[in-house]
């Protein structure tokens, strides 16, 4: 259980960090980059979070981010459209290293809005879960 709460702990902390970055207007490349780069840690600290809590309350034991996805979709954590969007979230996450590209990066980050929704709604459901005895 311990380990369940430290989950969800660090995914409520790593996300407000993103927040702080989104609500910018028009960010320059530094903070955009800043924000890309918290938008990436921030997914992990969720999927991590979602994967503890499907282990302890489920007993469902994934492995990777798509298929936690998948998993909380299937277990009620996602509804079906924030589950699409979830994997489109892991998407965009898996193209962080690609940065560089000015395109793309811009791309990324005018989605990271959503994407924060995505994982504000998400974690809240984690952490309703993981309160039910």
């Amino acid at each position: 259980m311990e380990r369940l709460t430290r989950r969800l702990a660090l995914a409520r902390q790593a996300l407000e960090t993103l927040l702080e970055l989104t609500i910018l207007k028009a960010p320059n490349r530094i903070e955009r980059d800043a924000a890309i780069q918290r938008f990436e840690y921030t997914v992990e600290a969720c999927w991590k979070a979602a994967q503890a809590v499907l282990d302890t309350r489920f007993g469902v034991v994934v492995a990777s981010p798509k298929p936690v996805v998948r998993a909380c979709a299937q277990n009620g954590l996602l509804t079906e459209a924030d589950g699409h969007a979830a994997m489109a979230m892991i998407d965009d996450h898996n193209l962080t290293s690609h940065t560089y590209n000015e395109n793309l990066a811009a791309a990324i980050h005018g989605r990271l809005a959503t994407h924060a929704g995505l994982m504000e709604r998400w974690l809240e459901a984690l952490e309703n879960s993981a309160k039910v005895e």
